[in-house]
This record gives structure tokens, sequence and C-alpha cells, in this order.
């Protein structure tokens, strides 16, 4: 699993750095970008803590999702 989540921590830092570096895409488009790579690294950070599976586990209990 840990091999996910470094694909997830490196694509969030290339999706920020994409923003950082083209200077050509619009203002929304580079707000997307920084969003959604935040948002993925601070997931790929979360899921490396411990207990994180639980949390994550309990979560979807909670809105009956069985996987």
């Amino acid at each position: 699993m840990g091999f996910w989540y470094f694909l997830i921590l490196f694509l969030g830092i290339f999706l920020m750095a994409m923003a950082f570096i083209k200077r050509s895409i619009n203002t929304v488009k580079k707000l997307t970008l920084l969003l959604l790579g935040v948002c993925m690294i601070t997931f790929s950070l979360f899921m490396f803590q411990d207990g994180s599976a639980e949390i994550v586990d309990n979560l979807l209990k909670s809105f009956n999702i069985n996987l």
C-alpha cells in the first residue's frame, strides 16, 4: 500500500510544480491544480500515519460502505 501513497504524494507534488511553472494557463486552472495537489499530498501524508487505516475503516462503516 505504501507504493500507492508515494505515487499519490509525487503526483500531488508534480501538480503543484506544474501550477507554479506554467505561465500560460489561466488562474482557475492554476488554482485547481494547486488545490488538487495539496489535497493529494495531505491525503498521502495522512495515510502514512499510524492508525489511519482504522480511521478510514470507521469512516467507511459509518457511511455503510463495505469494501
